[in-house]
């Protein structure tokens, strides 16, 4: 048996929550959803004050939606290590910051940023930890 102690893991290190509205647009609550909407676990970006919407093409990302409540509001993992979904094609390096990307035309996901890009430079945030697996790439938001 391996050893647990070699194991590589970063399961809810440094973690920290916060709460928000939902825009209530690309972001719903739904009862039969698991954990309150079709759409946790993506990539979150401010939206309006106290609120956050999904993360579109080169928007800061803020944290990972955790869930979502019937009167409109969420639980946000804002800092620490987390798994976000990758965009489609995204470039994805490790040690990178990141910003929203989009899959297709959905948005809650994140790919590294554009150095080229000054806009994206002011909001890039954290860093690519782990590229792995493209549907729970491992990032630490600092």
């Amino acid at each position: 048996m391996a050893d647990p102690r070699f194991a590589v893991a970063y399961d809810g290190l440094d973690a920290e929550y916060a709460t928000f509205k939902i825009d209530d647009s690309t972001i719903t609550y739904s009862a039969t959803a698991t954990n309150g909407s079709a759409v946790v676990g993506r990539a979150v970006t401010l939206s309006a004050a106290n609120t956050v919407a999904l993360a579109a093409d080169g928007e800061a990302i803020i944290g990972k939606l955790i869930s979502v409540e019937s009167d409109k509001v969420c639980r946000v993992q804002y800092e620490g290590y987390m798994t976000l979904p990758a965009g489609t094609g995204a470039s994805l390096t490790l040690g990178k910051k990141i910003v929203g990307c989009l899959l297709s035309s959905a948005k809650g996901y994140i790919r590294e940023v554009a150095t080229g890009t000054a806009a994206e430079l002011g909001v890039a945030r954290g860093y690519i930890v782990d590229a792995g697996t493209t549907t729970a790439v491992v990032v630490n938001l600092e």
